[in-house]
């Protein structure tokens, strides 16, 4: 029965997603990969993430590095060292495949929407800020957002759905699990681990504490960029 596999933040972690979709006994052309965006930068590999994504057909959702690189190729704006030296080994066709991707992915089988970072409660999602979904961290109250930390409550802790929230880019030691949203970003590039929401075809997302049944995390090989959340010392499998 083929299966939906939604992976939090790469960072260009390649090895780190080789071995969680050993871990869930992906089946390349029977199971379905979703990519949450920030498929590149920070980490060891991004070439050879954007080649796995290709590689396995994954949908892949555009998140702020994406962003920042493209808007830096369409629009001149400046890169960093770590993105200015990726975005020179870009072939076209990498280019296309990143201006592709999109800001959000409906899953209705299961009741799910994956975007990157989130939505704002309060705010109908056809009215969100493209900049929210893509970097969006709390809410100060209900029709704001923030990308700060420390900006208010997370957002998630205020959303209510339908639909069910898959996101990243807020990189947690440990996934953060809503009634109505559930963060994967579990910071592998900064040491932590790579999670992944594997669910079976026809299955309805579960809410809250049973969401945990659908996770399954690797760790990180080693600690590639500093800066991130707090990392546990000991990731099991």
């Amino acid at each position: 029965m083929p299966r939906t596999v939604i992976v939090g933040d790469l960072h260009g972690c390649a090895a780190e997603l080789e071995d969680l979709l050993a871990a869930v006994r992906f089946e390349t052309g029977v199971d379905h990969l979703v990519l949450v965006g920030d498929v590149v930068a920070r980490g060891p590999d991004s070439h050879r993430a954007v080649a796995l994504a290709r590689r396995l057909g994954a949908a892949w959702i555009r998140g702020n590095h994406e962003q920042k690189l493209i808007a830096a190729h369409k629009r001149g704006k400046s890169l960093g060292p770590d993105h200015r030296k990726f975005a020179r080994e870009l072939s076209p066709e990498d280019w296309k495949l990143l201006e592709s991707t999109p800001l959000w992915l409906d899953l209705p089988e299961h009741g799910l929407r994956v975007v990157h970072a989130g939505v704002v409660p309060g705010l109908a999602f056809a009215r969100t800020p493209p900049d929210a979904i893509l970097r969006v961290r709390t809410c100060p109250k209900a029709g704001h957002w923030s990308r700060a930390s420390d900006g208010g409550p997370l957002w998630g802790s205020r959303y209510t759905g339908p639909p069910h929230i898959i996101f990243g880019h807020n990189a947690r030691p440990e996934p953060q699990i809503w009634p109505w949203a559930t963060g994967i970003d579990t910071g592998c590039v900064y040491g932590g681990r790579l999670t992944a929401l594997v669910i079976d075809a026809g299955q309805v997302m579960q809410r809250g504490d049973a969401a945990r049944d659908f996770l399954v995390s690797v760790r990180a090989r080693r600690r590639y960029y500093e800066g991130g959340p707090p990392v546990k010392t000991v990731a099991k499998r």
